[in-house]
């Protein structure tokens, strides 16, 4: 079974461009690393809060793994909005 990881945080608004290059390396990471494709969304009536989605992965532990450490690598948490932090729900197929 595969499952889906949503990854939700809110972004300093005035730094978006460089948030968006941030996710754009750690998202070419993730794939190099892991072969999985994420997708980069905002919510529609707050363009501050974005979510990432990477979704049919096989196995947890090791995509978790190369998640973390490409966060890291990233340099991430300069461009989240004060209070806020990278929140991770994981789906299944019912």
């Amino acid at each position: 079974m595969s499952a889906g990881y949503y990854i939700y945080y809110r972004i300093e608004p005035d730094r978006a461009a460089e948030a968006q290059r941030i996710v754009g390396a750690l998202q070419a990471d993730l794939l190099t690393n892991t072969g999985v494709q994420g997708r980069l969304l905002h919510r529609r009536d707050d363009p501050s809060t974005w979510m990432e989605v990477y979704e049919g992965i096989a196995d947890e532990q090791d995509f978790s793994s190369a998640l973390h450490a490409a966060v890291a690598r990233a340099g991430f948490a300069g461009i989240l909005a004060p209070g806020s932090r990278r929140v991770t729900e994981i789906f299944t197929p019912i």
